[in-house]
């Protein structure tokens, strides 16, 4: 028991960031790993250890994230008053800009892609390992990055790296 708290306990930063990042939210992100947490020491016993737990955290957090989406739909949109910036709000500098329009981009892919986008550039996982969280064949994923990419690529202006341009 202590072992496999240990090692959920190893995971918490992880969840955390992965979580700020699906949800731009850090209470709703606290809440969605407090949750994950919870239910992952609830059904300790559904883990097999045949994986790195950490891969079965994700999945955990996943579902319920997903499951909030599906809940948050039914119940329409809420807008977090702090988030609504100030019409004087003086300009940022040019790599803030940068930074916001690349998080704008990023909240404007599909869902799917999202996921798949932020555990592998965000998390480091390895595609496999990414692809065994989100329950889809490897080739599944590489199709959602590739495509998140393009769209992030267009979003943001910033050109094809030069081996990954059709030649015409």
């Amino acid at each position: 028991m202590s072992d496999f708290l240990d090692q959920v306990e190893a995971c918490v930063p992880a969840l955390r960031r992965y979580a700020r990042a699906l949800t731009r939210n850090a209470d709703l992100a606290d809440d969605l790993v407090q949750d994950c947490l919870e239910r992952a020491i609830s059904r300790r016993g559904l883990f097999r250890p045949n994986g790195p737990i950490r891969a079965w955290l994700y999945t955990i957090l996943l579902n319920i994230h997903r499951n909030g989406l599906r809940a948050a739909r039914r119940h329409g949109e809420t807008v977090d008053l702090d988030s609504v910036p100030e019409p004087s709000t003086p300009a940022s500098q040019p790599g803030h800009l940068a930074l916001a329009e690349m998080v704008r981009a990023i909240d404007t892919l599909p869902l799917e892609q999202k996921e798949a986008l932020l555990l592998v550039a965000l998390e480091g996982l390895a595609y496999q390992e990414a692809a065994d969280i989100l329950a889809v064949p490897l080739g599944t994923l590489m199709s959602r990055l590739a495509r998140a990419r393009a769209s992030l690529r267009v979003a943001t202006g910033t050109p094809a790296e030069p081996h990954l341009r059709t030649v015409k």
